[in-house]
């Protein structure tokens, strides 16, 4: 279909492309390419929203109190009684995140989370520390789960424990795999497997609770070896709160949902909002379950055999057909665990989109794939979690010092922002609008104790992100610590890049240039073929003044392209550079150079590179590309224009 519009004396013909991508491997690998009408149906609903974005929070009860009691068991005894007061304090700590999270999904419907309320509420500079922090999280997020994962797997079948690096490796591409066919079909996929493992983990905890009120529980037999990440330890307030810091790795993922609210169906911000209610009920019972009877059966934290293994063999038992169940969980827990990494493939593409249309970080980021995906953001994602894994050999004890620094500093850049954005409304007057970039501000009643949650919430997350850097320092953290700022150094100098750029390209105060009245073509030539008369024949319809120019290296090889330039060089002129150095690019850039240091005013030089092109793109190999070489070279030459013509080979 063409229409056409008129405006201002202008005709502008707008058609609709009729082109459809073929069917390929592609196709085959990730499915069809969907149209950008399409959009609407991939939203989710809170089923699906739940295994989509939560995966990652109620996985963590898989590593959280496991992390968390391995701390305390320095201490011994003693130290491994303060896991369900710790527990606790966790739970009430994700109760205000929660509350305040509720609050940014409703505030900002079209998502985004910490990165889009630092931006608007605290400035530039919250802003690309909230992202850098949170895409830090995002790739962790991925290692960690996925190593956890495979430690699971390696504690039912220990034979598979040398290989868990590969075993990771491969989990990492299949997830990415999965996620490039869009957010709809990936939910779909691992909506089962969620559901499957939630199932399992409140059977297991049930039945334990049961038992232990029976008195039918017992202890947890043949328990792994007791390992010690420091030596044995005094019970001390450092330790204490070292071993709350690697507890609240169980509350990395909450902000998930706030930075994914556009994948949800209408009302968007409705749906979202009862996901996370729903997410932390879960999340919070889960992780009071499995401490308190991982305490009390005295399970072992080891990565031999997990907390959630040892829970599982003593509640259900090892032998006969409880032996399935245990398998079960065992296998819910992997999955579930493989699956966490889905949250940061559903979040982490969509928050570079956001930095990258801020211009942040590269532009290619923020466009969509054939399946309504950010494709790239997906492929780069993976391939930053593989390289972890390999580096830090898929241990979770090593990864974890690295984990939830970022998260905690992003939960408390967002409740600060969330915070003097209410501060803001309170400000504002009845019945005034104040429209900004990511949301609407007008006047709501209520809004002190709504800043005081945040305020609240941004205080204790704080203290959280400096407990947590101080007491996993030593450990890890400070490759953090360290990599945040400069993420963000990054961040500043694509930003002025492309402001730089807008700033030179901009037609604001532009005086249009005088017009060409010269037009001087050269046309680098290595040979005479029929590829060489096609650029010959562009090169003259281009102007009449038209210099040839070769390059030599052989004395006979020049006289050779001499005596057939007489012949078919149309009486162009040529000009040959001796090489005594067997060079080529140079002698040609000193030629140029040489030209356009004589150029006369409003004359334009345009080099004419003639290039054949093979009939197979692996002929190409056989080659040596002199053309790509020279229009590389010619292209970062100022007031020079490098034109192809290239000269199929059938």
């Amino acid at each position: 279909m063409v229409t056409i519009e008129e405006e201002n004396g202008t005709s502008v013909q707008r058609r609709t492309a009729e082109y459809q991508p073929p069917r390929s491997w592609r196709t085959w690998l990730i499915g069809r390419p969907l149209q950008t009408a399409d959009a609407p149906h991939q939203a989710i609903n809170k089923v699906i929203g739940l295994a989509v974005f939560s995966s990652d929070a109620m996985s963590s009860v898989a590593y959280g109190p496991q992390e968390m009691m391995l701390v305390l068991a320095a201490a011994g005894a003693a130290g491994l009684s303060y896991a369900v007061p710790l527990a606790f304090a966790i739970v009430v700590l994700l109760l205000i995140l929660t509350l305040s999270y509720e609050q940014t999904i409703h505030a900002y419907p079209s998502g985004g989370g910490a990165y889009i309320v630092s931006r608007d509420n605290l400035g530039e500079i919250p802003a690309q520390a909230a992202g850098a922090a949170l895409l830090v999280d995002y790739v962790l997020t991925v290692a960690v789960s996925i190593s956890s994962g495979v430690a699971q797997i390696s504690s039912a079948f220990p034979v598979l424990y040398p290989h868990r690096v590969t075993l990771s490796v491969a989990l990492v591409l299949f997830v990415m795999v999965i996620n490039l066919r869009g957010v709809k079909e990936s939910g779909s996929i691992f909506a089962v497997p969620t559901y499957f493992f939630l199932v399992m983990a409140f059977l297991a905890v049930g039945v334990g609770l049961v038992r232990y009120l029976t008195g039918s529980l017992g202890m947890v037999v043949n328990p792994p070896q007791q390992e010690l990440l420091h030596g044995a330890q005094g019970l001390t307030l450092f330790l204490i709160l070292r071993a709350f810091s690697s507890g609240t790795t169980a509350l990395t993922g909450v902000e998930a949902i706030s930075n994914g609210i556009p994948a949800f169906q209408q009302p968007r911000s409705r749906n979202a909002g009862i996901t996370l209610i729903w997410m932390s009920i879960i999340l919070g019972t889960l992780l009071l379950g499995i401490t308190f009877l991982g305490s009390q059966i005295g399970a072992v934290p080891s990565e031999r055999e997990t907390v959630i293994s040892q829970l599982a063999r003593t509640a259900f038992g090892d032998s006969g057909l409880t032996y399935l169940l245990y398998l079960g969980l065992i296998t819910g827990t992997t999955v579930i665990l493989i699956m966490a990494a889905n949250t940061s493939y559903a979040d982490f593409p969509r928050l570079s989109a956001l930095l990258a249309a801020d211009g942040f970080m590269p532009r290619q980021l923020a466009f969509r794939g054939s399946r309504l995906v950010f494709s790239r953001g997906i492929i780069f994602l993976a391939l930053v979690a593989c390289l972890l894994i390999v580096v830090f050999k898929a241990s979770v004890n090593a990864l974890i010092p690295l984990y939830a620094i970022g998260v905690f500093l992003s939960f408390t850049l967002s409740q600060a922002g969330m915070a003097h954005r209410w501060w803001k409304i309170g400000h504002l007057g009845e019945g005034r609008q104040v429209k900004e970039r990511g949301s609407t501000l007008s006047y709501e009643a209520g809004w002190q104790s709504k800043m005081v949650i945040n305020g609240f919430g941004s205080f204790m997350t704080a203290i959280v992100a400096i407990v947590f850097a101080t007491t996993k320092f030593k450990d890890g953290a400070y490759i953090v610590l360290i990599l945040i700022p400069v993420i963000v150094l990054i961040f500043s100098g694509i930003h002025r890049h492309y402001r730089s750029l807008a700033a030179h390209l901009s037609l604001d105060n532009y005086d249009q240039p005088p017009p060409v009245c010269r037009h001087r073509v050269i046309l680098p030539i290595s040979g005479v073929h029929r590829g060489t008369l096609e650029a010959l024949r562009y090169a003259r319809l281009l102007s009449d003044d038209v210099t040839a120019v070769h390059v030599s290296l052989d004395p006979d090889e020049a006289a050779k392209v001499q005596h057939k330039w007489e012949t078919w060089g149309e009486g162009v002129r040529l000009v040959i550079l001796d090489s005594p150095y067997r060079l080529f690019l140079e002698p040609v850039l000193e030629y140029v150079e040489e030209i356009a240091a004589k150029r006369q005013p409003n004359e334009t030089i345009t080099i004419v590179v003639p290039q054949f092109v093979p009939k197979h793109w692996w002929n190409q190999l056989l080659h040596t590309q002199t053309a790509i070489m020279l229009r590389v070279a010619l292209l970062f030459k100022p007031g020079i224009v490098v034109t192809d013509v290239p000269y199929q080979v059938q």
